[in-house]
């Protein structure tokens, strides 16, 4: 026998699933932000390609890079989500099993629990489970402030990346690539006009 109550023998169905609820529906929420964010991506995506200002067209770059990681962060917490999701999903069977065998006859819920190393082998996998899974955000907190201290600050806000350079180059290519064909039908038309007028 254990020392001491564990506090999952008050643990209810219901509360176990009203959390797994609330987890989809923070999740479902960062979801439809990514639609949203996708969208906005989109759009600024096609006013930088359409835009003439090289300034006007770094502020997009900029803006289009700044969701990017709006969304990789949203990205993160809904896979976090889902992952204690997966772990509450786990809780819940548990728990139904739990309830299905203390009401069944031939399997008392004593013979269930009678392996006491098999039971503190399973909690001690979930308790790595848990640890592992802080260790992810930890590691990707320490990378971030990393990636931060990494960063050149002599360079003002209004400086170029290599994202936006990037995003840049596109819109020039993509400009460019309108123009000369503006121009060869330019060139087409006059060169039709040409040949009807003799």
């Amino acid at each position: 026998m254990w020392p001491f109550k564990s506090k999952y023998d008050k643990l209810t169905r219901e509360e176990v699933v009203s959390a797994i609820c609330k987890l989809e529906q923070e999740a479902q929420e960062i979801e439809d932000g990514l639609a949203t964010k996708q969208k906005q991506i989109d759009e600024l995506m096609a006013k930088g390609k359409a835009e003439k200002s090289k300034d006007v067209k770094l502020f997009y770059a900029k803006k289009i890079n700044a969701l990017k990681t709006e969304r990789e962060n949203s990205v993160q917490r809904a896979m976090y989500l889902m992952y204690n999701v997966q772990l509450l999903q786990k809780l819940k069977t548990a728990i139904d099993d739990n309830q299905f065998f203390k009401n069944t006859s031939n399997v008392s819920l004593g013979n269930l629990l009678a392996d006491q190393k098999g039971l503190a082998k399973f909690l001690n996998k979930t308790l790595g489970t848990r640890v592992a899974a802080e260790d992810v955000l930890t590691t990707a907190d320490e990378t971030f402030r990393a990636v931060e201290e990494a960063y050149e600050k002599n360079d003002t806000i209004y400086g170029m990346s290599s994202q936006d350079d990037a995003l840049l180059a596109m819109f020039e290519t993509e400009e460019q690539v309108e123009d000369e064909q503006a121009m060869f039908s330019e060139h087409a038309d006059k060169a039709h006009g040409s040949g009807e007028e003799e």
